[in-house]
């Protein structure tokens, strides 16, 4: 494995074998899958879905369609491979302008994406997840949240360049109020919010998330290439020293208008 010191954290874990990169895991995907009630006859987009975890867990719940937009192209190809079907579809595009229709879709989901953006990214991303949601359609996110609510600026500060340090990309966490009033500045009524710890890097987690031989695949690669161990080591003990301070969140929220 080559250049792993200039991959960001994300795509190090997913090249060492690790699918579930998300900050609430395989659970907390779940249960946010559970509460947008994602059924037959549904039009669903998915924001980022990387690898195609959770695009798996949402087609088994026989969508009318699905449409995947990422923006890297050979996980758009991996993943058209991946699932065939006459109305599945994955698009390469900004999940800011995804170019489809106004109104037409009953959920729009992403994870793990909007704590990657800035600020105003964020709500281009929101903005286009409205406009293309039908009245009462839902949308879904699972992100990454500061703690207590009442965190200090310098540490939030602090946590952000610690993040953007280590994991090798702008990570801009937002407390779970803040998270809610992004969401509903933009005209969204929140339905739900649902709090898991962030587990992305427990060994439990990653046995619960990835399986005995999941597992044992990324305790290899990390075991046997001092780049990758010494990488991974530091997002650790990041997330260790900031435990109190990181939770993973997710939130839904319903289209209420016509816009």
């Amino acid at each position: 494995m080559q250049a792993n010191n200039k991959l960001d954290g994300y795509a190090l874990l997913s090249k060492i074998g690790k699918k579930v990169l998300r900050p609430g895991g395989m659970k907390l995907t779940l249960r946010l899958l559970d509460e947008l009630q994602i059924k037959y006859g549904d039009d669903v987009v998915e924001f980022a879905p990387g690898r195609g975890a959770t695009a798996a867990l949402a087609l088994q719940r026989d969508p009318h369609s699905y449409i995947g937009i990422d923006t890297d192209a050979k996980a758009i190809l991996k993943l058209s491979r991946k699932f065939k079907g006459r109305n599945i579809r994955f698009i390469q595009a900004s999940a800011a302008h995804t170019d489809i229709p106004a109104r037409v879709k009953d959920c729009v989901f992403g994870e793990a994406m909007l704590t990657m953006q800035a600020d105003h990214r964020k709500i281009e991303i929101i903005k286009e997840a409205i406009r293309i949601l039908r009245k009462g359609g839902l949308y879904g996110i699972h992100e990454l949240a500061l703690l207590p609510e009442t965190i200090e600026e310098d540490l939030k500060a602090d946590i952000q360049k610690s993040l953007a340090k280590s994991v090798m990309t702008n990570t801009r966490p937002l407390t779970v109020m803040e998270w809610k009033a992004l969401l509903e500045a933009q005209g969204l009524k929140i339905r739900k919010v649902i709090l898991e710890p962030m587990g992305l890097l427990r060994p439990l987690n990653i046995l619960k998330d990835e399986g005995y031989w999941g597992t044992l695949r990324i305790a290899a690669n990390v075991l046997t290439h001092s780049e990758i161990r010494k990488r991974v080591q530091s997002m650790r003990q990041l997330f260790c020293k900031y435990h109190q301070n990181l939770t993973a969140v997710a939130i839904v929220a319903e289209k209420v208008n016509h816009v």
